[in-house]
This record gives C-alpha cells, sequence and structure tokens, in this order.
C-alpha cells in the first residue's frame, strides 16, 4: 500500500517525466503542488523506489519510473487529457476530404493518427465476416499474367496480378469467372470460404483436367479477399524508440510490422476482454522485439457492420494521459465517418 501522498507524487514523476524525458527530483514536485518538505518528498520518493514503482539514476538524484511504476499510474492513476482544439480539427478536417472506398478511410486514419503523435500508428477496418462477395471478374494482362478483381457490398475493392500455369488456359479461366459468378456472387465471405474447401472443389473436378492446380489458383485469387487489411504508418518512428543503436533488432521489427497475419494477431488480443481502450506496457504486449515499447489498442464499433481496431505503438515514456484521451476521441470520430460511408453505400 502507498499513501496518496505518495500516489501524487508517483503520478507527477510519471507526467514530468514523460514530458520532459529528464529525472525528476524533490525540488520540481515542490514547485508542482507536493506541499511537504524536500527530505519527507525525498523519503517518499525512496519508498516508491522500494516498491519497484520507482528507479534511481546515476546521474541525478532525480527519479524516473520503472516499467511497473507505468503499469501502477496506468491502472490507478491516469486521468486523460482534453484533446486540443487543433488536433481534433485536424482529425475532422483529414477525414472530411472524400473517399472512395472504405480501405482508403482505414488507410488515411493510421496516417492521420501517426502524424498527430510521431508513433506508429496501426488501423484494422470492420470485421471480414460481415461482408459479401458482390463481383469478380479476371482481366488478363498477357499469356501468363492476369489481374483479379474481387468486390464486397462494404466498398472494399482487391486486385492483384497472379501468374498462370502453363496447364491453364484461356477457356480454363472463362469457366473459373463463370463458376464464381454462378456459385460464390452474392454469398457472405464466411459462406465463400466454406464452400472453396467443400462444393467447389467437386465442381473443379468436374470441369478441368487439373483440378488440383485450378484450386491453387482459387485459393490465391479468393483467399486475398479474407485477408485483414492491417494499415500501418510511421514505421521508421521507431527510430525514436530507442533503437538507434541496435540495427539487427530495427531490422526485424520493420520486418514484424509487414507481416499482415502477426500484426491482426497483436492487435485483436485486447478482444477477449470488455475494454475498450487497452494498455500494453513492454512485455504486457507479447513480442520479445517490443519489450521497450508500449501498445495502446482501441476498437470501434459501426452500427451494422462491425468492430475494427486502431493501435499506437511508442515508447514507454509516451504521455499516457495525452494519448489515452487522443486516442479516445479519434475512435469516435473514425467510427463517425465510417458510419457515414456506409450510410451513403446503403442509399
Amino acid at each position: 500500500m502507498i499513501t496518496e501522498r505518495q500516489k501524487n507524487i508517483l503520478r507527477l514523476i510519471i507526467q514530468g517525466y514523460t514530458n520532459t524525458g529528464t529525472p525528476v527530483g524533490s525540488k520540481k514536485l515542490m514547485e508542482e503542488g507536493i506541499k511537504s518538505s524536500s527530505a519527507t518528498i525525498r523519503n517518499d520518493m525512496k519508498a516508491l523506489e522500494e516498491h519497484g514503482l520507482l528507479l534511481k539514476t546515476h546521474s541525478s538524484s532525480g527519479r524516473i519510473p520503472s516499467m511497473y511504476g507505468y503499469r501502477y499510474y496506468v491502472d490507478h492513476l491516469l486521468r486523460p487529457a482534453e484533446v486540443e482544439r487543433d488536433e481534433l480539427e485536424t482529425i475532422r478536417r483529414s477525414f472530411g476530404k472524400e473517399f472512395h472506398e472504405i480501405n482508403d478511410i482505414i488507410e488515411q486514419s493510421a496516417e492521420i493518427l501517426s502524424d498527430l503523435t510521431s508513433y506508429t500508428a496501426f488501423s484494422l477496418g470492420p470485421e471480414v465476416k460481415e461482408r459479401k462477395l458482390t463481383g469478380f471478374r479476371i482481366v488478363p494482362l498477357n499469356d501468363r499474367q492476369i489481374i483479379a478483381v474481387i468486390v464486397t457490398d462494404k466498398g472494399n475493392v482487391e486486385s492483384q496480378v497472379f501468374a498462370i500455369p502453363s496447364s491453364v488456359s484461356s477457356q480454363d479461366l472463362e469457366k473459373m469467372t463463370q463458376i464464381i459468378n454462378d456459385k460464390l456472387v452474392g454469398q457472405p465471405l464466411l459462406t465463400v470460404y466454406h464452400r472453396l474447401r467443400t462444393e467447389i472443389p467437386m465442381i473443379l473436378h468436374r470441369y478441368f483436367q487439373t483440378p488440383e492446380g485450378m484450386m491453387n489458383l482459387f485459393d490465391a485469387m479468393l483467399g486475398h479477399a479474407f485477408e485483414e487489411k492491417v494499415f500501418v504508418s510511421g514505421r521508421m518512428n521507431v527510430l525514436d524508440f530507442g533503437m538507434k543503436q541496435d540495427i539487427d533488432q530495427l531490422k526485424s521489427v520493420y520486418s514484424f510490422m509487414q507481416n499482415t497475419d502477426a500484426l491482426t494477431h497483436l492487435l485483436t488480443t485486447d478482444e477477449k476482454t470488455d475494454t475498450q481502450i487497452a494498455i500494453r506496457i513492454g512485455s504486457e504486449i507479447g513480442n520479445d522485439l517490443l519489450d521497450n515499447m508500449s501498445m495502446i489498442t482501441a476498437t470501434y464499433e459501426v452500427s451494422g457492420h462491425g468492430k475494427g481496431t486502431i493501435a499506437l505503438l511508442g515508447p514507454t515514456s509516451m504521455p499516457y494521459s495525452k494519448m489515452f484521451g487522443l486516442v479516445d476521441v479519434f475512435r469516435h470520430e473514425l467510427a463517425t465517418k465510417l458510419g457515414a460511408y456506409y450510410r451513403f453505400l446503403d442509399e
């Protein structure tokens, strides 16, 4: 147990350190409103150090927070800061421009959040299982390459170039397109995914001499529609999180941020809790590469269209009060923009 004065001291030390990056001493705490003598404050700081909440640096008499200190602060002392008017105007102005599809809005949201914070931002759109397949076509590029275009009813358009096996003819591609449009267009993506593994292989055996090759092509083209789209902005901002001297770690983190499956898992870990905004510190993130960082993850819901996620990755010394308040406002603004866009599509 720590006293109320010690809680206030811990809160002021963390707020001071996350704002300035310098250790906080007893004199500064007195200036910030702790009405006790310098000796009493130093005793309280020593007690907080013994509780594992503060660390003493060698370069000064001040203290800095420990990982446990940050955790205690987030759980018990954090007061979300009010978002500044110019930041709110920047968010609304950025979302006010014209967008042509849902993924444009999701991608832009990561860029806005990264620009506002100078951290790495992630954005994951409303859940893929809510979508239906509404269109499919193949556009030949040359004898061995095609572009597959997949459209869903939620305004998502996916296109990708594929190499065609030499055993597949143009007639085969026409037949494939016909099967997809006859059997799968208009179906929810989860139904499409299920039928790809049950009914479709039997149909392919009926029409093609090499059904295994066609099945692989089917999987490759339609499987792209099931991928969760995680947009990342500000990857290079991790250079400012204390890794400038560790090139190998930096390369590993950068590679990790290009792994869609790993990022989706990272961002959806907090869905098991009822918390709409979660803060994970150091090892709590669940990835050794990110042990010296903190992540704020927030969910938002668009009525009738599922839930999405935004997240911020920054140093453990991030100003949690400011970032918590910003992320909370941001998720509501994003949900409002997406809701308006979905209503436009429905009309």
